[in-house]
């Protein structure tokens, strides 16, 4: 118990890596990553006649002003991703554009810049997110069916628990998943836990027998042994490369 705890969270820590506490009002931040999840475009543009970096309510993250509006920039960018995960984009979609943006981000060197990129990443999102709102990709039970298994990558994950989790019959889900997402359910388990240990060797500093433990692989030799059928080369490998 006390290691699946601990194993949550680590995977927790690792998922929320750049999540920090705003010290802005609660209501009007939740209403703009509401507004964005759901795709609202009109509602987005009134919070974007805010200047980004002239907003108020913001905590001094570095001593250099544009580095610390570089930080907040990140944590919104990693909230958005959040965010719009729940609102049913594809969770390595969001976390790229996410990536990308915070990289983007790193390269400019005025406020300006920092605020025109925050616009162009607010709108990125928005417009996808409204996109999937008109035109879902997944069904209902499908999108709650992957929002599960990201949540508990830290555990082993059974069809059983996943059908109860969202009130379906395990042989109907096993079969609906497979006609949308043309893999099974344990393949798709197995894909996003090589993904997200991918990630962990090459944006932290985690080995290889802690990312194996974390995502509750039976053994490191079980995890290595996956990981080379899915990327082709083995955890250490791809962390040298």
């Amino acid at each position: 118990m006390a290691e699946q705890i601990g194993r949550e969270l680590v995977y927790r820590e690792y998922l929320m890596r750049e999540e920090m506490l705003y010290h802005a009002p609660y209501n009007p931040e939740m209403e703009f990553y509401n507004a964005v999840k759901t795709g609202d475009e009109k509602a987005v543009e009134k919070t974007l006649k805010v200047d980004f970096c002239r907003k108020k309510g913001f905590g001094e993250l570095s001593e250099n002003r544009v580095q610390s509006f570089k930080y907040h920039f990140a944590i919104t960018a990693a909230m958005l991703a959040r965010y719009c995960t729940s609102g049913g984009m594809e969770h390595e979609q969001a976390y790229m554009i996410s990536d990308y943006y915070i990289l983007e981000a790193d390269k400019v060197a005025t406020l300006k810049e920092i605020s025109a990129l925050h616009r162009r990443m607010v709108r990125d999102y928005t417009r996808r997110m409204k996109a999937i709102r008109e035109n879902p990709v997944y069904s209902p039970h499908i999108v709650k069916c992957i929002h599960y298994i990201y949540d508990h990558l830290h555990e082993k994950i059974y069809l059983d628990d996943v059908a109860d989790e969202i009130g379906l019959d395990p042989s109907y889900l096993s079969r609906l998943f497979r006609q949308e997402m043309g893999m099974p359910v344990s393949e798709y388990i197995m894909r996003k836990k090589i993904e997200t240990a991918a990630n962990m060797l090459e944006y932290a500093e985690y080995t290889p027998t802690e990312i194996a433990n974390i995502l509750a692989f039976s053994s490191q030799s079980y995890f290595v042994s996956v990981f080379k059928r899915f990327t082709g080369t083995t955890p250490g490998r791809y962390r040298n490369r």
